[in-house]
């Protein structure tokens, strides 16, 4: 995992959203291989309950800038302290279907036990940027929207978690940029707006 470049690239920004967050991809060397850290979130919040995601949320009045934001979300979700955070450099904004305009930041992280708030996360997962990697591990469909029309979504299944959705497509971008993975051109499967989550 080359994470050089991220310093360089400019990233493409969403100019018009209900709301701002940002979050915080924090990589993780572990056993001499990078990991990613991921949250659970807890099941009983309001907005996309029980999946996984960076650590994250919305713009505060305290946050001067969304690095601030993406910094103080992860140390009150899992205890990530900001001063021991190396941000290299964010990927493009993405825009959900909550009307939210998410930056994602990317940041290393040291390798040690994170505790979750009980109150927003309900487990910390690190897993393995081979594991992501991994073409068995991933699969992606088409599906259209009502709204925003036909888009992708991408999975990756790796030691018993799913990773799909907004993080998903932010996690093709961080491979794709510091990686030799690229996503299949193909989709596994075209599916209608209505169809289950193969999750």
């Amino acid at each position: 995992m080359d994470l050089s470049g991220l310093r360089r690239y400019t990233p493409k920004e969403v100019t018009r959203a209900r709301r701002e967050a940002a979050v915080l991809a924090p990589v993780i060397a572990r056993g001499g291989e990078p990991h990613l850290l991921f949250t659970k979130r807890a099941a009983h919040l309001g907005e996309h309950p029980g999946q996984m995601s960076f650590p994250g949320g919305g713009r505060e009045p305290i946050d001067r800038t969304l690095t601030d934001t993406a910094l103080r979300e992860a140390d009150e979700e899992v205890g990530m302290r900001p001063n021991e955070v190396d941000v290299l450099g964010r990927l493009d904004d993405t825009r959900t279907t909550s009307e939210y305009r998410i930056r994602p930041f990317v940041g290393v992280a040291p390798d040690r036990e994170y505790v979750p708030d009980e109150s927003e996360v309900a487990e910390v997962a690190i897993l393995p940027v081979s594991g992501l990697t991994d073409p068995a591990n991933y699969e992606s469909e088409r599906r259209d929207h009502p709204t925003y029309g036909r888009h992708r979504i991408h999975y990756f299944h790796v030691d018993g978690y799913t990773v799909w959705g907004a993080t998903g497509r932010m996690v093709v971008q961080l491979l794709e940029r510091t990686t030799d993975w690229r996503a299949p051109e193909e989709v596994d499967r075209v599916v209608g707006a209505d169809a289950e989550l193969p999750i």
